[in-house]
């Protein structure tokens, strides 16, 4: 290493620092940007409680303050070398942008029109703040997450500017002039400071902020002792621990990079101590951190974005995901325990459990979360959920603080949030939230892109028409989609750009096996039956009297897109086609997860290999088979009423399902309760497709009769075998 990348280290190390109070012998400029990102923090605050600003202001100003954050902990690298003056000026002049072109919104409106009777236009300083704020959004998405949005974002302006009149078929768009595609990306609601840097600046950052206060109370060290008292004497208990830990830390954090490397430090060691392969322990910590995204209440970001393109209440997005989750973290533990048996791990050995830990952490992470949860689940808006949140947490901090002194218990008294903990917290969350703030701003350049030229209805066509009504191939197709996008994009703008792109194809795929359903009985409704008239199929003539199921289908799938979307409103009930349009999300998201945990790019699982020091790639692999519960459920949203039925007809779904799914994991690796027989092989099979068979309960039945005889009767030869009669 040279004198000045040496120099370099030190001074990144350093700058990253600058968002601590770990740092000694800070300097007035270090002292400086922390005081301002604390201040930044209390503005979120504030500014979603008390301040009645406009959406455009509240924006900007987000991504102005995030902007300066980003320059100084991401920093440039000016003629192969950091250059702290140019980042701190380059910081400043995009924040200067973003205010200006809220503070210029009025006058281009208003004055422009008066003066020369145009709708709009742009003077010297406008074209100066819009083109900076565009390079900027593609050097700030650059330095936080590679190269792969910085060329989205490039494509996207190119398509509408001048590219996609050179496209054929329905990826064929009418170029616009560069003033045009400029006012679209700042000012549209699908633009820089649109929907998606309000989901940013009013939810999502106000939730990283409340994660940083759990974790400096002691939350995530409560998590991991409660993890070990449940856990951590049974065989494979360190193991469990990681699910468990993981499941609950996701509530906090909601980011599986994030999950993997606070939980992993601990779980991945116990996991080897307790004789788990490296590998293996590594997977499976990546696997269930991947699912704390989708743990509810928080659910990283995609929660969020979900509600506000839906237009579905959070609560009930969350409320829908309790059996799924629950469902995805079952699947890990079933990999745990066929693990566990299969190596004899785990045998005969007892982790401690601090009981100072769980003690000090205790009510500072089980009060604020309940009245989080309870807040959202009542209808409150998720940005008074968090700030409340975080305030009762201060108080119950001090009231433990409080109780300990009375009673004279340490425990209870190490983790008061006074000011410089408060502080400590604050700093964690900006830390937190610069990515995710970077990212859902810069994606608005895309989103604004494929909502003007009309690109997504020429995506959901190409899908339509590759699954042939099909919703398994259309799950595959994005499937395929979001692993490729997942290879360099994070998580939350993989599902964004899917979403736009594909829900309304998934939706309407659905969609169509109502009216396919009502066509094989015949439409009675002549105003129903006139919709078929103008389709070229020789089914038409039986709409009014019924078809097969055969001959519904082929009906459908000759019926144009573009007739398809008027005709589903008119044959399907409001409710239902909502019901569709929330699955289709809800598939979508949980397949945008899968690139935390697939190879070649896999980020938990190789964060996970960083810490057990296992080969990154086999890591991967390993990962990749323990989560596999991400590509079961996304069936089970399609097939069954898991999210849309009874109360009922859920819990049927979801534990049925639990059979089905260990079954699939045996089946996966050869082994249940002990060495798979010949016979296994046919009965799991046959109990897998029955416990998912949907609302069936004499088939779910069987199924999972098929299944516990199968894990009985392994389970006796095993232990037969390990304690051979003398």
């Amino acid at each position: 290493m040279t004198p000045s990348s040496k120099n370099d280290a030190k001074e990144y190390q350093s700058r990253d620092e600058w968002l601590t109070l770990d740092s000694h012998n800070k300097t007035i400029l270090q002292w400086s940007f922390t005081i301002f990102a604390v201040g930044f923090a209390l503005w979120h605050l504030t500014t979603n409680l008390l301040i009645n600003e406009s959406p455009l202001w509240q924006n900007t100003i987000h991504f102005a303050g995030f902007a300066i954050l980003a320059t100084v902990i991401y920093p440039s690298q000016l003629l192969g070398r950091q250059n702290l003056f140019f980042d701190l000026v380059y910081g400043f002049l995009v924040a200067w942008a973003a205010c200006w072109v809220a503070a210029s919104e009025s006058r281009i409106y208003e004055d422009t029109l008066a003066l020369t009777g145009q709708a709009w236009q742009f003077n010297m300083f406008d074209w100066t703040a819009g083109g900076l704020l565009v390079v900027a959004v593609i050097d700030f998405s650059k330095r936080v997450s590679g190269w792969v949005i910085p060329i989205l974002i490039i494509l996207s302006v190119s398509y509408i500017l001048f590219l996609g009149e050179h496209l054929p078929g329905v990826f064929r768009a009418a170029s616009l002039p560069l003033d045009d595609v400029l006012f679209r990306t700042i000012y549209n609601d699908e633009g820089l400071f649109g929907i998606l840097a309000n989901i940013s600046s009013s939810n999502i950052t106000l939730f990283m902020i409340f994660g940083g206060f759990l974790v400096v109370s002691g939350a995530s060290d409560f998590v991991i002792e409660v993890s070990k008292v449940v856990a951590g004497r049974i065989r494979g208990g360190a193991a469990f621990v990681a699910v468990i830990s993981s499941a609950l830390t996701g509530t906090i954090s909601g980011s599986a990079v994030a999950n993997t490397a606070s939980t992993g430090v601990i779980t991945i060691p116990l996991m080897k101590s307790n004789g788990f392969r490296g590998r293996f322990s590594a997977g499976v910590e990546a696997a269930a951190s991947t699912g704390g995204q989708l743990m509810p209440p928080i659910m990283g970001a995609g929660a969020f974005v979900m509600a506000s393109y839906t237009a579905i209440p959070y609560s009930t997005i969350v409320s829908v995901s309790i059996i799924p989750a629950f469902l995805y973290f079952m699947s890990v533990a079933f990999v745990v325990r066929i693990e566990a048996v299969k190596h004899r791990v785990g045998e005969g050995i007892d982790m401690s459990v601090s009981r100072a830990k769980i003690l000090a952490g205790a009510l500072t992470f089980i009060v604020p979360l309940t009245v989080m949860i309870g807040l959202l689940m009542s209808g409150v808006t998720p940005n008074f959920a968090a700030s409340t949140s975080i305030a009762v947490l201060i108080i119950v901090s001090w009231l433990t603080w409080f109780l300990g002194r009375a009673t004279g218990t340490i425990e209870l008294q190490t983790n008061v949030m006074n000011i410089k903990r408060i502080v400590e917290a604050c700093l964690l969350g900006m830390r937190s939230g610069i990515l995710t703030a970077i990212l859902l701003v810069s994606i608005g350049v895309i989103n604004n892109a494929i909502v003007t030229s009309g690109i997504g209805n020429g995506f959901s066509l190409m899908i339509a028409q590759w699954s042939q009504g099909s919703p398994i191939v259309a799950i595959g197709l994005i499937a395929l989609a979001s692993l490729v996008l997942g290879m360099g994009l994070p998580v939350t703008a993989s599902y964004i750009i899917l979403a736009i792109l594909c829900a309304p194809a998934l939706a309407g795929i659905l969609a169509d096996n109502i009216i396919i359903e009502k066509l094989v009985g015949g439409l009675t409704d002549p105003m129903q039956a006139a919709l078929f008239m103008l389709v070229e199929s020789p089914h038409v003539a039986k709409v009014a009297t019924g078809m097969s199921l055969e001959e519904a289908s082929s009906l459908m799938a000759d019926v144009p897109f573009q007739v398809a979307m008027t005709m589903r409103p008119l044959l399907v009930d409001a409710d239902m086609l909502m019901g569709f349009l929330l699955v289709a999300h809800l598939i979508i998201f949980w397949l945008s997860q899968d690139s935390n945990v697939t190879p070649p790019v896999c980020l938990a699982a190789f964060t996970a290999a960083g810490i057990a020091k296992s080969p990154p790639m086999a890591t991967g692999f390993q990962s990749w088979k323990a989560a596999k519960g991400l590509y079961i459920v996304p069936l089970l949203f399609a097939y069954t009423p898991l999210i849309s039925g009874s109360f009922h007809e859920i819990l049927q779904i979801g534990f049925f399902a639990l059979f089905g799914i260990y079954a699939i994991n045996a089946l996966i690796a050869r082994f249940a309760e002990g060495p798979m027989a010949f016979w296994y092989w046919p009965i799991l099979s046959a109990g897998a497709i029955l416990s998912f068979w949907p609302l069936d309960l004499l088939m779910n039945m069987f199924g999972a009769l098929f299944v516990l005889v199968t894990v009985i009767h392994s389970h006796i030869r095993n232990s037969a075998a390990a304690h051979p009669k003398t």
